[in-house]
């Protein structure tokens, strides 16, 4: 029987301490940094059980179980749990929130030890390449030479592939979800206008914003935008159609007359209680940057071990299919093991969050093959 995981406290890795700290992909060195992390199930004996779950550009480290300060469970709670495809019976499930972020990692937010204030622009430009490094410190702190599993979904899918690409001989399988080998023109162009919305608020004031006015207007603004891409004609249809927000005519003026307008602007206005703009910068900068085809070439996955679960979902149009087929091909060009499934689903590129019973089932049975085998 399915059980919730219960409560769950929020960890923390501190590393990179100066004058070393973590050299970064734009060649600049940095530190001190601090992840957040939330551990779930045990480790056996042999550290063999491992799987590490990689959070979307708005996630956090908190994906299944309760925090005693919050009511709303993990963001992927359908999947992680006792019983449930990441099986805490079974296996140790870590999540750590990535460097840039601003739920408990070091990001813009954070104070620079050196002035006293947030960072701000101040921080660094960071990549998934560098998010993946600061995970290999937390993974190799907590004793782990080898993961058993590496998943996430959206820029968390990034980041498995960005595992794998850079320590493939640590990590045994791999499940990345509704994502991409690199970020195409149509990508950028929705992570632009999205930075373009936060930076044209006056109260951004070129970051520094801390301790005054935040710039609510454009994050909210770029929110919205972000989630029409997350969702489907089709989902839309279902869910507003052309239904009038709790009114029977035309109101003839700029208000939300479309059950459609209210819930965009439930969405951005909800995103700023608990997403720092700045972050939202960076991370959809690093999420641009992000192309392993430039990076590694033909030689990218050449001799790998690890064995791989690719899943798309058939109305997702900011990641499609083709982009998950590109993954497939890249990987069966050098004979690795690999199974692909594209999950039909009205949903959208949210799928990953909503369709569990079918992409639930699915990795349970990936997850179970490769641990008998």
């Amino acid at each position: 029987m399915e059980k919730n995981v219960g409560f769950v406290e929020t960890k923390y890795l501190a590393f990179a301490q100066p004058p070393e700290g973590l050299l970064l992909e734009s060649g600049q060195r940095f530190g001190p940094i601090t992840l957040a992390y939330e551990t779930y199930g045990q480790l056996n004996k042999n550290r063999s059980n491992a799987i590490l779950i990689l959070h979307a550009l708005s996630g956090d480290s908190h994906v299944s179980g309760y925090q005693k300060e919050e009511s709303k469970p993990g963001w992927w709670e359908p999947m992680v749990g006792p019983g449930k495809p990441f099986d805490t019976n079974l296996y140790f499930v870590i999540c750590s929130n990535i460097l840039g972020g601003c739920r408990g990692s070091t990001g813009p937010s954070s104070i620079n030890p050196v002035t006293g204030k947030p960072y701000g622009l101040d921080f660094p430009i960071i990549t998934i390449a560098d998010m993946v490094n600061c995970q290999k410190v937390l993974v190799e702190h907590l004793g782990i030479k080898k993961i058993y599993a590496v998943a996430g979904g959206s820029m968390g899918g990034m980041q498995v592939l960005q595992w794998v690409a850079a320590y493939p001989e640590m990590v045994q399988s791999a499940i990345p979800v509704a994502t991409t080998l690199r970020h195409s023109a149509q990508q950028i162009a929705f992570d632009e206008v999205g930075r373009q919305a936060i930076m044209s608020d006056p109260d951004w004031s070129r970051g520094d914003y801390y301790g005054k006015s935040m710039p609510a207007k454009g994050l909210a603004l770029a929110r919205m935008i972000g989630h029409i891409t997350y969702m489907s004609d089709a989902s839309m249809e279902e869910k507003f159609g052309r239904r009038l927000k709790g009114k029977e005519k035309y109101s003839f003026d700029f208000t939300a007359d479309f059950e459609v307008e209210g819930y965009l602007r439930y969405k951005g206005d909800s995103f700023v209680q608990r997403f720092d703009a700045n972050s939202y910068l960076y991370i959809t900068k690093a999420m641009d940057f992000f192309d392993l085809i430039a990076d590694y070439g033909r030689d990218l996955f050449r001799g790998i071990k690890t064995k791989f679960l690719v899943l798309s979902f058939s109305s997702d149009w900011l990641y499609p299919p083709s982009d998950s087929e590109q993954i497939v091909r890249t990987l069966k060009r050098h004979g690795a093991g690999v199974t692909y499934c594209a999950i039909p689903s009205d949903y959208g590129h949210d799928a990953f969050l909503v369709e569990i019973e079918e992409q639930g089932r699915l990795v349970k049975n990936f997850l179970d093959a490769q641990y008998r085998a």
